[in-house]
């Protein structure tokens, strides 16, 4: 194969196809949200338009979108990634997902101490005990993604590039005030 031959080849793999959820999949996306962590339904009313990839990711996006025709751009990334939805149907939110649902969640939350929040922006997986499943992860007032619990520990999702490195952190939702 020629040197274009190859790129196109290489641009067609990578074209991540989106599509904006119809009501039905949205409805069940935002059920699944509402009964994996607790959240009341009409606080997610405003989610919208959803869209989602074929690999399961599933973003947020402006209103305007919904007047556009997707098939004639090639788009690579559009919108807020929230969430991936699994082959077994669960969801595990992203950062940001988290910080937009997390403060409307009920359950399968789980608030970590200072020592623990720092090693979790380091990458490092919590022991926490904890039911299995996905959890919203949390120190004060701050979201930091989402963890999967299998009973004592909590893995952690934080992207290689978003991890924090160097000396401990603490939060300014932690930091003593100034006097």
């Amino acid at each position: 194969k020629g040197e274009s031959q190859k790129k196109r080849a290489s641009q067609k793999k990578s074209k991540q196809e989106l599509a904006i959820l119809n009501n039905k999949e949205r409805k069940e996306l935002l059920t699944k949200i509402s009964q994996q962590f607790g959240v009341p339904p009409h606080t997610l009313a405003n989610l919208n338009p959803l869209l989602a990839s074929k690999r399961g990711r599933i973003y947020l996006s402006t209103p305007a979108l919904g007047k556009t025709n997707l098939k004639e751009l090639r788009i690579s990334s559009i919108g807020l990634y929230i969430a991936t939805k699994n082959k077994d149907g669960t969801l595990r939110l992203s950062i940001e997902g988290s910080q937009l649902i997390g403060p409307h969640a009920t359950k399968n939350i789980v608030e970590l101490s200072s020592k623990e929040w720092d090693s979790w922006l380091r990458g490092e997986d919590i022991e926490h005990k904890h039911p299995p499943g996905y959890v919203i992860i949390t120190h004060g007032n701050d979201y930091g993604g989402c963890g999967k619990a299998n009973g004592t520990l909590i893995k952690n999702f934080v992207p290689k590039q978003r991890r924090i490195h160097g000396a401990p952190f603490s939060s300014p939702s932690t930091q003593s005030p100034v006097s």
